[in-house]
């Protein structure tokens, strides 16, 4: 008997036990995948991307996600629909309903994710917005699991601007158990949008010393510091930052065993320097590898009851 469909527009959508259900399924995903087997979860399904934003990762992690789980991708740039031209959401929703099995949608408002999803008969996921990351922060907190043997507990650093990836590895904290320290400078800080929805306050520390919460963290991780759409601020931006480079300088103090995170594409010698992204310590690979086997986990979890 099918259930009400589910979508995943935040981390805040699932459970503590649903989001350790994916990251189980994504380690057997992981191990499948290297003995050439794979599921049929998404068979006959149509699940279309519709990407308003340039995209690397996220694209081809989810397009081979669908396909090798038997179902079809179907790639729509925002710049071609009807949307584009004026048509309402709620208009373009409701006919991709009756054509396509799911949609996975990168966006700039948060609030447009959360319409279509309004409107769409089928599982909705958000595959970035300026507000939110989820997808992204699923792999993340995976890959530490990976490395690390759990996450709670564990002390999470993110040094960077307050941006989309900041808010959802902030909320994914909240639920896992993490201690998350964020520094950042000011006036960049996290929203109080996303503050507001963090219940376990003793978690979160914040701070515009860059090198505050480096000497016991588990993990470092940083962002670029020009998301997409801000180019115009490139200049400012970057004069800010600067003292928020990852650096060996800004490390000497660190754990020898961190991981040093990035959900890439990175700016070399920006927000981060060659000698850290490619050290022992990097994990950025390992953690765009797990897109795609945490994402399968994801469709599995949205579409194996329904």
């Amino acid at each position: 008997m099918s259930i009400l469909k589910r979508d995943f527009l935040g981390i805040k959508d699932f459970t503590v036990e649903e989001i350790y259900r994916i990251f189980n399924l994504a380690k057997q995903y992981k191990s499948d995948r290297k003995k050439g087997k794979f599921s049929s979860v998404l068979e006959n399904k149509t699940v279309g991307l519709l990407f308003n934003k340039p995209s690397t990762r996220t694209r081809v992690s989810f397009e081979v996600a669908i396909s090798e789980l038997g179902g079809r991708p179907l790639y729509m740039s925002g710049a071609t629909t009807q949307i584009s031209r004026g048509e309402t959401i709620r208009d373009t929703s409701d006919v991709l309903s009756r054509y396509l099995s799911g949609l996975v949608i990168r966006t700039y408002k948060q609030e447009d994710v959360e319409e279509f999803a309004k409107s769409f008969s089928h599982p909705v996921i958000n595959a970035l917005t300026d507000l939110l990351h989820p997808c992204q922060i699923l792999s993340d907190y995976f890959t530490i699991y990976e490395k690390k043997g759990h996450v709670e507990g564990l002390n999470v650093t993110y040094i960077g601007d307050g941006n989309n990836v900041c808010n959802s590895l902030i909320l994914g904290a909240d639920i896992l158990g993490v201690n998350i320290r964020v520094s950042s400078p000011s006036g960049y800080r996290p929203p109080e949008q996303i503050l507001k929805l963090v219940k376990n306050k003793k978690l979160l520390e914040m701070d515009t010393r860059p090198g505050r919460f480096i000497s016991d963290a588990d993990v470092i991780y940083t962002d670029t510091w020009i998301s997409m759409g801000e180019e115009k601020a490139m200049a400012a931006k970057k004069k800010i930052f600067r003292k928020y480079q990852i650096n060996k300088e800004l490390l000497a103090g660190a754990k020898k065993d961190f991981l040093f995170m990035h959900c890439l594409p990175a700016h070399r010698g920006w927000e981060v320097t060659d000698d850290v992204i490619d050290s022992k310590n990097s994990v950025v690979i390992d953690q765009a590898e797990n897109r795609l086997h945490c994402q399968k986990a994801l469709l599995h979890s949205l579409y194996s009851e329904l």
